[in-house]
């Protein structure tokens, strides 16, 4: 399945997107995709209610707001340098373990909602992720059972402010938190959408020129290492996000260093889970 939320900031329902892009609205079966959902078998719940109620949910029109598929998670673990040539470009080392670090659950909005660039931002960057969803809670689990214990896949935008991130006590939270600073979506594809999660094409275009393309076979770590590997050092719960890192090809890492300005237009993309697009606009404006 293909989960979504649609409607106002705050106030989104749940609903899923068919194949044929028809939206339906699930929302008299489950009250949101959130932890209590995912926790307790909602996924295959849902799919067995929809095979004797499909026909009766409401349609979703298409001028209806598409929010991030997921309500807001107790966190978002992130992964930095898990592509080589990111870390080159970021004039970093290969890492012999994962590099770890949050980013607040508040920053998340839907796929196709503003990014706002922060007051005294002036290296504001973009990042094309795939995100993990976990659908049950891991603790200690190993390479082999990781998979297990994901709900599906997502499209992920990590917006990064380089100067907040690097060049302000080199703590990446803050250059990677700002409202606005994690677009998910358009969808939430489940486990049994995606065959392999560690061979799917990625790409980002600003204002039309592509600036990274890429595939996940190039991960320094993949799906299965990363899940298990927070998982040793925190329990991830039901509904959390993983965002496995970006490839080569982001602003900071061009000569000379783009960034974003009022009026860029991001449009991103993952094989098999859908694009999105923002349009940046600067705080106040």
């Amino acid at each position: 399945m293909k989960l979504i939320r649609f409607g106002e900031i705050d106030n989104e329902k749940p609903g899923i997107l068919l194949d044929n892009d028809t939206r339906l609205d699930v929302s008299s079966f489950v009250e949101d995709y959130n932890e209590d959902f995912f926790a307790n078998e909602g996924i295959l719940k849902l799919k067995n209610w929809l095979k004797k109620n499909k026909d009766v949910c409401p349609i979703i029109i298409d001028s209806v707001r598409i929010g991030p598929p997921i309500a807001r998670p107790s966190k978002i673990v992130c992964v930095g340098l898990n592509y080589a040539q990111h870390a080159a470009e970021s004039g970093m080392d290969i890492p012999e373990e994962p590099v770890l670090f949050f980013k607040a659950s508040s920053a998340i909005v839907g796929p196709y909602d503003p990014v706002i660039i922060p007051m005294n931002s002036s290296k504001t960057d973009w990042e094309v992720e795939l995100a993990i969803v976990i659908e049950k809670k891991a603790s200690y689990v190993s390479k082999d059972d990781a998979l297990d214990y994901v709900a599906g896949y997502m499209l992920h935008n990590d917006i990064s402010e380089r100067e907040f991130q690097l060049e302000r006590s080199g703590q990446w939270v803050k250059g990677k938190s700002c409202d606005s600073f994690a677009p998910l979506g358009p969808f939430l594809a489940t486990r049994d959408e995606i065959e392999n999660p560690n061979n799917l094409r990625l790409w980002l275009k600003l204002n039309g020129e592509t600036m990274q393309n890429s595939c996940t076979s190039d991960f320094i770590f993949n799906v299965e290492y990363v899940v298990s590997y927070i998982s040793q050092y925190m329990s991830l719960l039901p509904g959390d996000v993983i965002s496995t890192g970006t490839p080569f090809g982001v602003g900071l890492g061009l000569n000379p260093a783009k960034y974003l300005k009022d009026g860029d237009v991001m449009e991103l993309g993952i094989e098999k889970l859908g694009a999105s697009r923002q349009i940046c606009k600067k705080y106040g404006n």
